[in-house]
């Protein structure tokens, strides 16, 4: 077997194919028409469709580049309470935005001054303005006037905000965190968690077990669910696995047993699976909803393997090119995530509406796929222009 790089190019690549494909189960949401097995499965039934796999398979990658980004600023000189004012201010920008993301969904357009399409494209312009990647080149008094703007803009969207209905009206309140405040909790519980295990790879297994433990006896309610900013730990439990490989991979290659790695990266891959589908009938089933223990380790278990099969590929077989027309997706991501916010923001702002053939059906799936390439490309553009977002 062909001796395994230091740096694994293929987390770039299957963070990629993650967004990607979560640009496209966001979009194909709104598709009536089209194969079970695709859509999102229903909180109450027993399984999961391919959209109820990407949410995990994204948490799974964060882990996996968490070991290598504190390496890098560990390198550039960063002390511990650096480390952790990173963390927490990285932390806390997914936390926000995912808040405003979820107040959307409550958005009560008829009691509020700004249609829907207005706010949404307002809310993600603050976004863009405060985490903004900002080159160089740009002076700072210009900068922190931007980020300055972004933060009234925000504020001033608090403000605006009308929710619920006109009998029982709401302000803004965490509702759920959504997509991006959930990776931000775990994100802020996992890399903590990872500074106190150091190196040690018994310690983080260790830790990591706990964090499965809780998920687990949680849905076999042998503890109260719901711990404060840990939750029922899904999240956390598949970010740490994500950290666990890393960490694992980089012990096997410091040893250089480039055969221990792809043993034990496949023998825990099935395990994680097998242990996922033996444990659905005590523990709630396979429930994306309820982030079940079988869901959790079940989509892990896929997560790993896939990995796996990615660093052959692309790190072993040097195959990258294979997938550079996706490039963007895995190195801008969170700019990648935001886009389709403001393209449905400006299209309702337009009043565009998708012709009847690509709301059903075939039609339907075409058009998720157009748009997915859509978004990819609009990152690509911005990515020449240096607009980027980075927390």
């Amino acid at each position: 077997m062909n001796q395994l790089p230091l740096r694994i190019l293929s987390i770039d690549v299957l963070r990629a194919i993650t967004m990607l494909l979560m640009i496209f189960v966001n979009d194909v949401a709104g598709v009536s028409h089209i194969p079970e097995w695709i859509k999102h499965t229903d909180a109450n039934v027993d399984g999961m469709g391919f959209s109820d796999l990407i949410f995990p398979a994204f948490l799974f990658i964060v882990g996996l580049s968490l070991p290598f980004a504190l390496a890098n600023r560990k390198k550039k000189g960063d002390s511990i309470w650096q480390l952790i004012g990173y963390i927490g201010l990285r932390s806390l920008a997914l936390i926000v935005m995912g808040f405003f993301h979820v107040n959307l969904e409550n958005y009560d357009q008829a009691s509020a001054l700004l249609p829907y399409p207005v706010y949404s494209l307002l809310i993600t312009l603050a976004f863009f303005l405060i985490w903004l990647d900002y080159s160089a080149d740009v002076s700072k008094p210009k900068k922190y006037t931007f980020i300055a703007l972004g933060i009234v803009l925000l504020a001033a969207m608090a403000w605006f905000y009308k929710g619920g209905n006109a009998e029982e009206p709401q302000g803004l309140k965490p509702h759920w965190w959504g997509i991006l405040g959930i990776i931000g909790w775990a994100y802020l519980v996992s890399v903590l968690v990872f500074l106190w295990c150091g190196s040690s790879l018994l310690t983080l297994l260790f830790a990591f077990t706990v964090f499965a433990g809780i998920n687990l006896t949680t849905h076999l309610g042998l503890i109260q669910p719901h711990i404060p900013i840990v939750g029922d730990a899904s999240s956390i439990t598949l970010m740490l696995a994500g950290a666990l490989v890393s960490a694992l991979y980089k012990r096997t290659t410091s040893k250089d047993k480039p055969s221990d790695f792809w043993f034990l990266a496949a023998f825990y891959g099935l395990l994680a699976f097998c242990f996922g589908m033996f444990i659905r009938p005590y523990a709630g089933g396979i429930s994306k909803i309820y982030a079940t223990p079988a869901w959790v380790f079940v989509c892990l278990g896929i997560s790993i393997l896939v990995f796996e099969l990615l660093i052959f590929v692309v790190d072993v077989k040097r195959k990258k090119d294979w997938f550079k027309w996706i490039k963007p997706a895995g190195t801008s991501t969170l700019t990648c995530y935001l886009i389709p916010y403001a393209l449905y923001a400006m299209m309702g702002i337009m009043h565009f509406h998708y012709p009847h053939f690509l709301n059903a059906g075939v039609g339907g799936l075409i058009r998720s796929v157009l748009i997915s390439f859509l978004v990819i490309g609009i990152v690509a553009f911005l990515e020449k222009k240096k607009l980027r977002l980075k927390v």
